[in-house]
C-alpha cells in the first residue's frame, strides 16, 4: 500500500468531519464569520462557535480578526498565501534555479532565523543545506531532460516549521508543490535505511494533508544523499503502508511513480 492517499495516511482520523469541513471552508476564504460558516455547511451556529473555540485545529491553524472574521494561517490555494511566514525559503522552482548558491543560502539562513529554526552547529547544518540544494537542482535538471512537466512553475519550500502551539507540529526539509500533489522530502546525508528515519519522513503527512487540503495528495519520501542508485519502498513502522526511499541521484523516480512521465 503506497502513501499519497488521505484515507491511507489517516489524516481524517485526527479530527472530526465537522472540524475538517469548517477548516477547509475557512482556508479557502478571505475571511468568514461563524454564522456564514454555519449557513454554508448547514450546521448549527452554536456548534460552529463551539468548534471554533475548542478545536485544536482551529486554535492552531486559524485566527479571528477584530471584525470577527475567521482566517487560516495558510490558504489552501496556490500561491499558498501565508506559507512564507513559516518557511526558511519559499518560491517557485524557477526562482530557486535562478538564484546563486550564495544568495539562496543567505536568504535561507535569514528565513530560518525568522521562523525560529535553530542554526547552531553551523558547519554541519550549512553543509546539509548545500547538499540538499545540489540534489534538488539535479532533480529539476533530470525532470527537464526526461519530461515536459512545467516544473519551473511549481512551488518549493525549504525548512517548513509550523509549531506555534503544542498540538500541530510540522517540520519538513523540502516540499515540492505541484498541481494536485505535494511531495514532502526528508533528507539525510546517509547511505543506509534506518526504520526510524522512515517513520520520521512520514510523521507529518497527516498534518500536511490538512494544511494543503483534500485537492492535494501528500507524498512523503526519504532521500539519502550518501547513497547511490537506490530506489525502493519501505514499510512505515509495523503498518502495511509504505513510502519511497531513494538516493539523491534517483529522486526523479519518486516523481515518476506518482506523475508517470516515463510511462
Amino acid at each position: 500500500m503506497k502513501t499519497g492517499s488521505r484515507r491511507q495516511n489517516g489524516a481524517i482520523q485526527l479530527f472530526s468531519a465537522e472540524e475538517l469541513q469548517i477548516y477547509a471552508l475557512i482556508s479557502r476564504q478571505d475571511g468568514i464569520k461563524a454564522r456564514e460558516i454555519g449557513r454554508e455547511l448547514g450546521m448549527d451556529k452554536t456548534e460552529v462557535s463551539r468548534l471554533l473555540s475548542s478545536s485544536a485545529l482551529m486554535r492552531e491553524l486559524c485566527y479571528q480578526d477584530r471584525e470577527y472574521m475567521w482566517h487560516a494561517l495558510v490558504r489552501q490555494a496556490p500561491p499558498y498565501e501565508g506559507l512564507y511566514e513559516f518557511s526558511g525559503w519559499y518560491g517557485t522552482v524557477g526562482e530557486f534555479l535562478r538564484e546563486s548558491e550564495g544568495t539562496w543560502l543567505e536568504e535561507l539562513e535569514n528565513g530560518c532565523r525568522r521562523i525560529g529554526r535553530n542554526l547552531n552547529d553551523q558547519r554541519g547544518l550549512i553543509h546539509s543545506f548545500t547538499d540538499c540544494r545540489k540534489t534538488m537542482r539535479a532533480l529539476f535538471e533530470d525532470l527537464r531532460n526526461m519530461s515536459e512537466l512545467p516544473a519551473s512553475s511549481w512551488e518549493i519550500v525549504f525548512e517548513l516549521r509550523l509549531n506555534l502551539r503544542r498540538f500541530i507540529r510540522i517540520y519538513a526539509d523540502v516540499l515540492v508543490i505541484t498541481p494536485g500533489k505535494v511531495f514532502s522530502l526528508e533528507f539525510k546525508m546517509k547511505n543506509g535505511i534506518d526504520p526510524e528515519e522512515v517513520l520520521q519522513a512520514a510523521k507529518y503527512t497527516p498534518y500536511l494533508e490538512i494544511l494543503f487540503g483534500r485537492d492535494n495528495d501528500v507524498i512523503p519520501a526519504l532521500v539519502l544523499t550518501g547513497a547511490k542508485e537506490l530506489f525502493r519502498y519501505e514499510n512505515i513502522g509495523k503498518t502495511d503502508a509504505v513510502l519511497p526511499v531513494c538516493s539523491g541521484d534517483m529522486l526523479f523516480n519518486v516523481f515518476n511513480e506518482y506523475m508517470g512521465f516515463l510511462r
